[in-house]
Parts: C-alpha cells; structure tokens; sequence
C-alpha cells in the first residue's frame, strides 16, 4: 500500500472552520476544538481579573509592567496557538501590536484545561511554548480545581509549585500579589 505524505495545514484551514470553533497549527497538523464551556471561562475571566488589577494596571499597589491578553492568536514560526491567557511584560510588545495576530511570545502564558484539550495542551503546544521562550506557563484545572505553575529552566519545564481548592496563590512570575484559588471555581449552592 503507498502513504502520501499528510498534507499541513494551512492558515485557510483555520479560515474554514466554523465561527464557535478555535482553530490552531502545531507541527503542521490542524486542531480544532469549540470555545470554552462556561466554568472554563469563568476560571479564565477570574484569573486574569486577579492578575490584571496589579500587574497591568498597578491596581492596589501593585508593580503593574505587564499586558494581558485573552486568547491571543500567536504565530511562533509555522505555528499558531491560542493559549487562553497570554502575558507580556510591556517592554517586550512594543509597538503594540496592529495585526489580528501576535508573532511575540508571551512572557507568561495560562491554558485552562479541559478533557478535549489538555493532551495538547500538555504535549505539543508546551514544547512550542518552550521553543519560543515562555518563561512561565500555568496550568489551570476548574473540575480538579488546581494550579500547575511551570517555569523554563533552560530548554526544560520544571514544575515550580501546585496548588488546589481555596489555597492561596503566589507564583512565579507574580509572586507579588497572593489570592485565594477558589475564586476561578464555580461557587456551588
């Protein structure tokens, strides 16, 4: 039986699919997945309010120097990735970006896990992620109701701290401002 070479994916493929899908290149194959269920958005929209307040805006004291973006699209060589969080210390996206896309990785970035994503999540766009310099990467679960924080060391992923429930979080590269986990959770009752 002959093989054909798997064709890669295209940015036209990512224009094809329908508005309520995410669509991203890795490695050249395509995936493609719906937006984010409601307690995935939830824990997405609380985090970056609780990263945003000091750090972007300098708000209760904080040291500000950062901008946040909401599923950036990044385009990191062949690749394009959405993470659901992406972070920049201010000096590195300058100018700011005009396009729909940002070709500068992020300083910090988080993925809000769900069971359709995380193997990707966890495997490739990870090593993308390392390949293009992410510094920081955090991983958020709202079913476990964890925090994974990663750190680069070099070309490697070093598990820098985790966190569940309503523990209190303060993790690199933010480590000046704590706040307690449960406030990405869903409250129940």
């Amino acid at each position: 039986m002959l093989k054909t070479k798997a064709k890669r994916a295209t940015y036209a493929d990512i224009e094809a699919l329908p508005p309520n899908m995410v669509g991203e290149i890795i490695y050249g194959a395509l995936h493609a997945h719906p937006r984010s269920a409601p307690k995935h958005g939830l824990a997405a929209g609380q985090l970056q309010f609780e990263i945003e307040g000091p750090f972007g805006r300098r708000k209760g004291g904080g040291p500000g120097g950062w901008t946040f973006i909401v599923e950036p699209e990044l385009h990191l060589g062949p690749h394009v990735v959405v993470p659901d969080i992406g972070g920049w210390r201010n000096e590195r996206l300058t100018p700011f970006p005009e396009t729909p896309y940002i070709e500068t990785a992020p300083d910090w970035l988080a993925e809000i896990l769900s069971p359709s994503t995380q193997a990707i999540d966890r495997t490739d766009k990870l090593s993308v992620y390392a390949e293009f310099g992410v510094k920081h990467c955090w991983y958020v679960d709202p079913i476990a109701r964890t925090l994974e924080v990663f750190e680069l060391a070099g070309a490697k992923w070093l598990l820098a701290a985790t966190f569940k429930d309503d523990a209190p979080v303060t993790a690199p590269p933010f480590e000046a401002h704590t706040f307690p986990l449960d406030v990405l959770w869903v409250k129940q009752g």
